[in-house]
């Protein structure tokens, strides 16, 4: 019998097509050897490539961003971080704060970078949340001058944020050279520290890419950067006077760091949230009808702050004088003044400070309303 002719790998189509695999296009062209062990090389290659928090290759590195000393550094958020629809809102979030904060001086922020490296927004920024002027030159166009300025501003910043056990993770050459992460923690700080009547995003975190140069080469590594936590800071475990349901939601579902078991509740067991309210509602309506008053929605009728201080005198037995709050407020800081107002009375009671925000019970938040009203509930409730 004669020997079968040779065929050229041309005329292999559908074996050609059975190596090159979606694998194969990962790992690049499959050696014809030892195919079991091949392909389990290439899908540990494949896990890696899945696995790795970035590819360093799709990184858009600008030119300026490569002209390094040896051992100097410069960060940038990664493009796909830009895109986080978190990121965006937390920018736009600022961006409108500090345009309604600084209305009356005309002007208006766009875009965070090119708008507030040179300390002049900045400057008046704290001007107004402290109520405060500082000794600083209106106009400086040098960069020597704008980094003075800058130098006075962040001064003024860390003398009111440092007290408050506040990590700064800024400095001058960081704002005044545009870097957006440095200026995100600035200002998240100062809406924080201010009681910012706006909600931040919470658990806003973002990749950075951080290029160094050692030995004349560029290295680049990737870290996530957080930018916000979270603005709701109760630590409520359980519920255990509440619903027995609730309870065994907190029990199947563990908390995570920073969260609570409102948060729990929220998120994995809304169909119980009605039994919360409607416990907590008599709690308060038990006290609350002392005065011909009723509750029947817990985050519209507690937002005004009223009904908060007056329950706070029901429940310790004293009479609060009508001068020392707004009996019908009309603005939002009226509010906020008798929400606050209400913490303070909370304090001298006993408990300690509310760690939500008047500004959050303000502004219709459940949640924020319905830690306060259950840090009452477990203090007082068995006052008759």
């Amino acid at each position: 019998m004669s020997a079968q002719p040779l065929r050229s790998p041309t005329l292999r189509p559908h074996r050609m097509k059975k190596e090159e695999s979606f694998l194969g296009k990962l790992g690049g062209t499959l050696a014809r050897k030892k195919k079991a062990k091949e392909v389990s090389d290439l899908q540990e290659e494949g896990k890696n490539a899945i696995n790795a928090p970035m590819n360093p290759s799709t990184v858009d590195i600008h030119p300026e961003d490569t002209l390094l000393e040896e051992n100097e550094e410069r960060t940038m958020i990664d493009p796909n971080s830009k895109e986080d629809p978190k990121f965006k809102e937390l920018i736009k979030v600022l961006i409108d704060w500090i345009n309604d904060v600084l209305v009356e001086e005309r002007i208006i922020v766009k875009q965070l970078e090119e708008d507030l490296y040179d300390g002049q927004v900045l400057q008046k920024l704290l001007e107004k949340l402290a109520d405060r002027k500082l000794n600083v030159a209106e106009v400086t166009q040098s960069e020597i001058g704008q980094k003075q300025k800058l130098q006075t501003v962040l001064e003024a910043v860390h003398d009111l944020l440092r007290p408050h056990g506040w990590t700064i993770k800024w400095n001058v050459d960081s704002i005044h050279g545009k870097n957006l992460i440095s200026i995100l923690h600035l200002l998240v700080a100062l809406a924080m520290h201010f009681r910012a009547p706006i909600r931040l995003p919470e658990h806003v975190s973002v990749q950075v890419v951080v290029v160094r140069k050692r030995e004349g080469l560029l290295q680049t590594t990737h870290v996530s950067e957080e930018l916000t936590t979270t603005t709701d800071f109760g630590h409520i475990t359980c519920f255990p006077y509440l619903a027995v349901g609730v309870v065994l939601i907190l029990t199947f579902f563990p908390l995570k760091p920073e969260r609570d078991a409102f948060d729990t509740l929220f998120d994995h067991a809304p169909d119980k949230l009605s039994v919360v309210k409607k416990s907590l509602i008599t709690f308060v309506n038990k006290h609350l009808n002392k005065l011909n008053l009723e509750v029947t929605e817990l985050e519209t009728q507690f937002a005004d702050g009223v009904y908060l201080v007056l329950l706070m005198g029901l429940l310790e037995d004293y009479f609060v004088p009508l001068h020392n709050f707004y009996l019908t407020p009309e603005s939002f800081d009226q509010k906020v003044h008798n929400v606050s107002f209400a913490f303070e009375l909370m304090q001298d009671g006993g408990l300690k400070k509310p760690k939500a925000r008047p500004e959050d019970v303000v502004n219709l938040d459940l949640k924020s309303t319905l830690r306060v009203l259950y840090n009452l509930f477990t203090k007082y409730k068995n006052v008759e």
